[in-house]
């Protein structure tokens, strides 16, 4: 089964997406997302989008389900590599994408990420942890 690789990066979860999703696809990175944020207890999710060239309505669902699911478990989450194509088709479907961040790039993205994640906090909750094997490679 194909997967979407997730990546640690401190408090943040990096995923770059470099295929067009289809729907099964799809629902399994939400599943692997939600459960790594909650293993993890990472603060934020940056998903890169730059390659995907189309978004349709049940897209836009998943992406905003992933925010409002990751908000719940205490972490933000920010679309970056939006193509102009991809907003106005997500704005023509009336898809506002409540609650997800957006930035033109990764770079602006992690920028983002750092101003609205307390790290203090995020560094408490790490070594309180310390010792715990999660059981994420």
């Amino acid at each position: 089964m194909e997967k979407i690789p997730i990546l640690r990066m401190g408090p943040f979860l990096l995923v770059t997406i470099q295929v067009d999703l289809y729907d099964r696809l799809a629902l399994n990175l939400e599943e692997d997302l939600i459960e790594t944020v909650s293993k993890t207890g990472a603060k934020g999710v940056l998903i890169d989008i730059s390659v995907v060239s189309i978004v349709d309505s049940f897209m836009g669902r998943i992406i905003g389900n992933i925010a409002s699911m990751s908000k719940i478990l205490d972490a933000e989450t920010v679309v970056v590599g939006m193509q102009p194509a991809v907003a106005i088709t997500l704005i023509e479907l009336g898809l506002p994408l409540t609650g997800v961040h957006t930035a033109l790039n990764v770079e602006r993205g992690m920028i983002l990420l750092k101003s609205k994640v307390n790290l203090d906090e995020f560094d408490a909750d790490q070594e309180e942890a310390e010792g715990d094997d999660y059981g994420f490679n």
